[in-house]
């Protein structure tokens, strides 16, 4: 048996594709489609129930539009706001979601505080949930404007703007005793090299990279690679927008990741 559906990745902007590069490098015969949600950027200020009914409605239309054959939920807000209810209304359907990768952080901690940035939702929800444990002090700062910064500058800012960016926030970790930093943001991944540099030696950085991109060959390989694609498929890969960009910024990111661009209303 194959199957040689999409797989898809869902975010709100730039921030997921990393996740789906690392799946395609790794998956060369595997049909990816990445979906960012233009007109709902970002996700970080919006409630839970809001954002989850925007999600469902979201993989209603790509349902019938694409059919994918496993979604994943390329964002920390999204994952800890709506995967339950995605579950809940699609059971048909595997869902993987990008949660911070606070446990080893934790684990790895030598004095039981993990500094954790990410938007207010995600640092929110995980104190609520206790994802870590007990014995760990959560040291959370929600970084709304460097999801701005990464969506919207990223690909023009100098090397120095990108460091000074990411030093403001590695020197309040650094005073408030942070041993590890979890990296709770997918957009923050595009700043991974400046994170690690600033934050060396006093603070560990982590992120959920590898993680996801093994949790989802799990789920391909389960039932003898049921949901795996035929290996000698030729997929043509998808970047979906759900509304019109002015600039040409996406038509570059499109021909960069060698998919078909497209919007869904």
């Amino acid at each position: 048996m194959s199957n040689n559906r999409s797989v898809l990745f869902i975010d709100s902007g730039i921030g997921g594709i990393p996740y789906c590069v690392d799946f395609h490098k790794k998956n060369p015969h595997e049909e990816v489609c990445y979906l960012a949600d233009t007109q709902n950027f970002p996700y970080g200020p919006r409630g839970k129930e809001e954002l989850a009914s925007i999600l469902i409605n979201l993989t209603e239309k790509l349902i019938k539009n694409i059919n994918p054959k496993l979604v994943v939920l390329a964002c920390n807000t999204a994952t800890v706001s709506a995967l339950p209810q995605l579950r809940m209304k699609f059971p048909q359907l595997p869902f993987v979601g990008t949660v911070p990768a606070i446990k080893p952080a934790a684990l790895a901690s030598q004095n039981g505080k993990v500094g954790i940035l990410g938007t207010r939702r995600t640092i929110d929800e995980i104190r609520a949930l206790n994802i870590a444990n007990k014995t760990c002090e959560i040291i959370g700062i929600a970084a709304p404007e460097l999801v701005e910064f990464i969506e919207k500058h990223f690909n023009k800012a100098s090397e120095n703007e990108k460091t000074e960016v990411v030093r403001k926030y590695i020197n309040i970790f650094k005073r408030e005793g942070a041993y590890s930093l979890v990296l709770g943001c997918t957009h923050f991944l595009y700043l991974l090299e400046e994170f690690r540099r600033e934050a060396s030696p006093n603070i560990v950085v982590f992120d959920s990279l590898e993680g996801i991109t093994k949790r989802i060959d799990f789920l391909l390989d389960e039932n003898n690679g049921e949901l795996r694609a035929e290996k000698d498929f030729l997929p043509s890969h998808k970047l979906i927008l759900t509304s019109e960009c002015d600039d040409d910024l996406w038509q570059e990111r499109a021909k960069t990741l060698s998919f078909n661009i497209s919007i869904i209303n």
